[in-house]
C-alpha cells in the first residue's frame, strides 16, 4: 500500500499527565479531558485513547486486531493540534517538514522522515496555534498485552529510544525510510487477514524486526552526530567538575544520571545510551570513575579521615566509598593512601 506524509509530534513525560489520570474520561471512542490551564492562550486538550479501538476510532481506521494497529492519517478528519496520552506502544512517522515542534521552551526544526517513539503513559501532541490540519502519514501501535509471554515483551525495555524525548527522535535517510515503510506494510498485510494460530507470531516477529532495525538506525545517528554529541561529552565532564567544585556533594549527594542528564538537557535514555556508545562506559560507570578520581586527590589530605572524604564526595555511608574504591583501584583508600 502507499503510505503518506506523517505530522510532528511533541513528547512529555509521565509527570504532565498526573492530574489527568484522576479525572473521569468521558464515554466515547475515544476520550477527552479538558486541563484547566492555558497553552499558547488555548485551553490545553488532553485526548486520552487506552485501547488500540480508541486510537483507530479517532483516526477513523478499521480496528482489525484489538491489540495492534497500522494507522493511516489521511483516513483521519482535519483536527487541531491537541495533547494525546497513549496506552500503549506508539511509532509515528513524520514524512516531510511541516512546523516546528515545541519541547518545553524550545524548538525543533524536523526535516524529512522522522520516527518518534511512544511507551504507554506518555503524552504526545502536534501545536496547530488552532489551525485546523489535515493528518498524514503512518504510525504502528500495540498494546503491551499483545507482545506479552513472547521474546519482544522480554525485551521491549531494552529498546531504549522509547524512553526518548522528542528533540532525540530518529532521522531517516530514504533507504531507512524505506525500510521502516516496508516494515508497516508487511504487518499491515498480516493485519488484513484472517486471524489464524500464526497471526501472532509473524506480526510480533515483524514488530521485532522492525525496532532490530530502528536500534541499528540510531547506531548510525549517533555516528552521524558524533561531533555534536562530543559537544555533550565536554559538557558533561565540565559539569561533574563543577559539581564537585562546590557544596552539591554534600547537598545533594553522588551525581545521578538523572540529574546529569537533566542539566544537559537530555533524557536519561537517551544520555545513557550516547555515553555508553562515545566512551565503552555506562553513564554510571563514568560518574563513578570521576567519583574516584576525585577522591584520590582528596585521600591525601591526612587532616581528614577517610570517612569525612567519603560524605564530602556525597556518600551517605562510608562503607559504599569504601566498597566503590576497592572495586576501582584495587587498594582499600586507607592503603592507597600509605602507599602513595
Amino acid at each position: 500500500m502507499a503510505f503518506a506524509q506523517a505530522n510532528s509530534i511533541q513528547v512529555t513525560d509521565l509527570c504532565t499527565i498526573i492530574p489527568v489520570l484522576a479525572l473521569q474520561p468521558c464515554r466515547k471512542a475515544y476520550k477527552t479531558v479538558f486541563l484547566d490551564r492555558q497553552h499558547n492562550g488555548i485551553m490545553d486538550t488532553l485526548r486520552r485513547f487506552d485501547t488500540i479501538h480508541d486510537y483507530n476510532s479517532f483516526n477513523n481506521n478499521e480496528t482489525r486486531h484489538p491489540l495492534v494497529t497500522v494507522i493511516d492519517f489521511s483516513k483521519a478528519a482535519p483536527r487541531q493540534g491537541s495533547r494525546m496520552y497513549f496506552g500503549f506502544y506508539t511509532i509515528i512517522l513524520k514524512d516531510v517538514k511541516c512546523g516546528d515542534l515545541a519541547y518545553g521552551r524550545h524548538i525543533y526544526d524536523y526535516q524529512q522522515g522522522t520516527l518518534v517513539f511512544l511507551a504507554p503513559g506518555q503524552v504526545a501532541g502536534m501545536n496547530s496555534n488552532g489551525e485546523t490540519y489535515q493528518p498524514k502519514g503512518y504510525a504502528l501501535a500495540f498494546h503491551p498485552d499483545f507482545i506479552h509471554g513472547t521474546t519482544l515483551g522480554q525485551q521491549i525495555h531494552d529498546y531504549t529510544f522509547f524512553g526518548y524525548q522528542s528533540n532525540e527522535a530518529l532521522h531517516l535517510s530514504e533507504r531507512e525510510r524505506k525500510i521502516v515503510l516496508d516494515s508497516f506494510a508487511k504487518i499491515e498485510y498480516e493485519l488484513e487477514q484472517a486471524i489464524d494460530k500464526h497471526s501472532k507470531k509473524l506480526i510480533v516477529s515483524n514488530i521485532e524486526l522492525f525496532l532490530n532495525y530502528c536500534t541499528r538506525f540510531y547506531d548510525r545517528q549517533f555516528i552521524t552526530r558524533n561531533d555534536a554529541h562530543k559537544g555533550i561529552l565536554a559538557r558533561f565532564e565540565h559539569l561533574l567538575n563543577e559539581y564537585y567544585r562546590g557544596p552539591k556533594p554534600q547537598q545533594l549527594g553522588l551525581p545521578s544520571v538523572a540529574y546529569c542528564a537533566g542539566e544537559l538537557h537530555i533524557s536519561p535514555s537517551y544520555f545513557g545510551d550516547l555515553i555508553k556508545k562515545e566512551t565503552g562506559n555506562t553513564a554510571q560507570e563514568y560518574i563513578q570513575w570521576k567519583v574516584i578520581d576525585v577522591a584520590k586527590t582528596r585521600i591525601f589530605d591526612e587532616s581528614k579521615s577517610v570517612s569525612q572524604i567519603a560524605y564530602e564526595l556525597g556518600f551517605k555511608y562510608p562503607q559504599h566509598f569504601y566498597r566503590l574504591f576497592k572495586q576501582r583501584v584495587g587498594h582499600t583508600p586507607n592503603e592507597y593512601r600509605v602507599l602513595n
